[in-house]
């Protein structure tokens, strides 16, 4: 997410920090460099003139020239005016009597179905009881499709395909009122481009069931072109909150930034991964931290005090100060990291000074392939091998690199990793905290 352009400001800040003092020109040469990047990350340009704009004029004002860091200052004010542009979060409106329906809209490949799933999913997990509605009799195996999201979710789908969409949400309206159910969402047709028909539709829809949320799920991939579809959909029906899809394929984030500020319609979702947990809530502050290469520390504590299982962490801590870890142990603990999201997801989420040698080094593809490959090796073993790796001689490392599909090599490199692992907690048992320097020089 948004790599290209933190790499471009990044570059900026650097160049900045090299002057003890900021003249005039000095902030001009950054404002300038500034606009190239936000234009090339598609950002709409009327938002980048206001931007560039208002940060110039802060930063040659008496709040830089008085700071002890002006550098610092300027990013400072960078960030602030990027979160006045994301504009202020705000929660799915679930106000009123029961049940509320929430209404998806988008064009087809948007990801209207996929959003409809993972909404399902994190508002059940708040407690709501939820049912999905299949309105898209039109586009082949969308019915189906979201009948597989939700029996992977344990949400009822409701569905009519001899129904009209606007027929077929009254009727869910009192099926949902009947069943007690507090929510429910309405998965709308698309089309492949902004139509009469489609809009025609999407307003008899709201004529006869008034959604609590008309939600728009916009491909951030299509730059500024996700502004005219925005404003295309807001001619027919009242949208109330936009969901950015494909977040974490879009390397220029221009729409995320563009957005708001063009349409007025509020940001309450990003759309980061296709797993059903990848619908996080939109946040300007921790937007505006990972396009600035600050990174996401808040959202990747949240993952991992959501995903990992504390009782078991702590277990594996106790075994591993105990000398007790085992080959079982340390494939326990790859699958709870990887419960977490995708390896680069999760690296992304670091702050730039942690992330950016560790990128360098790693590709995060190959670390996902790697961590698969680690998990059938140790899986290729029987429980004794697991338990007591040390009789692991020539011939069962060639069985279990066969069974694996890995090379003996690569077993060999995963027993010495783990050896390594080890002695750095015999050693940290042994010394205490005298031992970390020594385990990390």
């Amino acid at each position: 997410m948004f790599e290209t352009l933190t790499e471009r400001l990044n570059q900026v800040f650097s160049e900045l920090r090299r002057h003890g003092k900021l003249s005039e020109k000095d902030v001009d040469t950054a404002m300038r460099d500034v606009r190239m990047a936000l234009l090339e990350a598609d950002v709409h340009y009327s938002v980048v003139k206001s931007f560039v704009s208002n940060v110039r004029q802060r930063a040659i004002g008496a709040e830089v020239s008085r700071a002890l860091n002006p550098a610092q200052q300027v990013i400072k004010i960078v960030n602030e005016e990027l979160i006045a542009t994301l504009g202020q979060p705000e929660s799915l409106n679930l106000s009123g009597p029961k049940p509320h329906m929430i209404m998806v809209v988008g064009l087809q490949g948007s990801g209207k179905t996929t959003t409809a799933g993972k909404l399902a999913s994190q508002l059940r997990k708040q407690g709501e009881r939820v049912m999905l509605v299949a309105a898209d009799p039109y586009r082949p195996a969308a019915i189906q499709q979201l009948q597989t999201l939700g029996a992977n979710i344990g949400v009822e789908v409701f569905n009519k395909p001899e129904l009209a969409p606007p027929d077929l949400a009254a009727m869910a309206y009192i099926k949902a009122q009947q069943g007690g159910y507090s929510v429910f969402i309405l998965d709308t047709a698309g089309r492949s481009q902004l139509d009469d028909s489609l809009m025609d539709e999407l307003k008899a829809i709201t004529k006869n069931v008034t959604p609590n949320e008309v939600l728009l799920v916009v491909d951030s991939m299509i730059g500024q072109e996700a502004v005219n579809i925005a404003q295309g959909f807001r001619k027919a029906v009242p949208v109330t909150g936009l969901v950015l899809s494909k977040m974490d394929g879009d390397a220029r984030g221009g729409a995320a930034i563009s957005i708001r500020s063009v349409t007025g319609v509020p940001i309450k979702f990003l759309g980061v991964s296709e797993n059903m947990d990848g619908l996080e809530k939109f946040d300007p502050n921790r937007l505006s931290s990972r396009i600035l290469g600050m990174g996401d520390m808040i959202g990747l504590i949240e993952k991992a005090e959501e995903e990992l299982d504390a009782q078991e962490a702590a277990k594996s801590a106790q075994k591993m100060l105990s000398g007790e870890f085992t080959l079982d142990d340390f494939r326990d603990q790859l699958r709870q990291v990887r419960k977490m999201g995708p390896i680069g997801q999760l690296m992304g989420m670091l702050p730039g000074n942690m992330a950016g040698g560790m990128m360098a080094k790693v590709d995060p593809k190959e670390a996902e392939k790697g961590f698969v490959r680690i998990e059938a090796i140790i899986n290729s073993m029987t429980p004794d091998e697991r338990r007591k790796p040390k009789i692991l001689n020539a011939s069962r490392k060639r069985r279990i690199a066969a069974g694996s599909g890995t090379e003996v090599m690569e077993v060999n490199r995963l027993l010495r990793q783990f050896q390594e692992m080890q002695r750095m907690m015999k050693k940290f048992k042994k010394s205490g905290m005298r031992g970390l320097p020594g385990m990390f020089g």
